[in-house]
């Protein structure tokens, strides 16, 4: 049954994922997230079925439109085949337990604003408060042990982020601040503080890869976000089993 609910989830996610790079692409621009309907952004074609089956149709299309042959951003995809792993990944770390609910918008609203972060360097107010409500909501409804943690993740999270933007002048982007107090609310106060741990780590081997491959200066603007959501992943669903191992290896 596992494997079939796994399937099932996968599907879904396949197709939430389709529709989250649609909401990571447009709501910045403050498009309508459901007006015009999805199109060629070169040929402005409308795509029917065929072209709009997750992640098969850019490999059956071979990465290009169908009427003009321009080519089709890798990130789609990528963030539809993402999506289905996570929701899978939900599905099998928390089974059909009410952290699920928890999990499933978490790694929504991490998907979103990678893409966003990724086209436009912005993570969007419109979609992060709205999430940031409901997963608010939940943490009184679905607590973190102590219930207390997940206000106090949350206000550390925002805390520590406020006070590097500070210190660096502009070094650390809003939407990065507030994302990290949606993240307290997931993860509590220890997964908050890993998490920025593990984005800085991730954070600086992307920047050096990038500088090395695009061989611009260090000055070059980099997103974070990715980063961030990367890492949040990580110590969601491992980490504690990632401190466990780390007491168990000093203590």
């Amino acid at each position: 049954m596992v494997l079939t609910y796994s399937v099932f989830i996968s599907l879904f996610g396949l197709v939430f994922g389709s529709f989250f790079n649609v909401v990571g692409l447009r709501v910045p621009k403050k498009e309508s997230i459901a007006y015009p309907p999805s199109h060629c952004t070169n040929c402005q074609r409308r795509l029917t079925a065929p072209d709009l089956v997750p992640v098969f149709s850019y490999l059956f299309l071979k990465g290009q439109c169908r009427t003009c042959g321009s080519k089709i951003h890798w990130v789609y995809p990528l963030m539809e085949a993402v999506t289905a792993v996570l929701f899978v990944a939900s599905y099998l770390v928390f089974g059909f337990t009410p952290e699920l609910i928890v999990a499933l918008l978490f790694v929504s609203l991490l998907v979103i604003i990678t893409v966003s972060d990724i086209a436009y360097m912005l993570i969007p107010d419109k979609v992060l408060l709205p999430f940031a409500v409901v997963l608010l909501g939940l943490r009184f409804v679905i607590p973190l042990d102590p219930w207390w943690d997940s206000l106090l993740g949350a206000a550390i999270g925002f805390s520590v982020l406020f006070l590097i933007a500070v210190v660096s002048k502009g070094g650390m982007g809003g939407g990065d601040i507030k994302l990290f107090f949606v993240i307290g609310l997931v993860l509590g106060t220890a997964g908050t503080l890993m998490t920025l741990f593990f984005a800085s780590f991730i954070g600086a081997i992307v920047g050096i890869i990038q500088l090395r491959v695009t061989n611009k200066g260090r000055k070059t603007p980099i997103p974070f976000g990715p980063s961030i959501a990367a890492a949040a992943v990580i110590v969601y669903f491992w980490g504690d089993a990632m401190l466990s191992w780390y007491w168990n290896f000093w203590l």
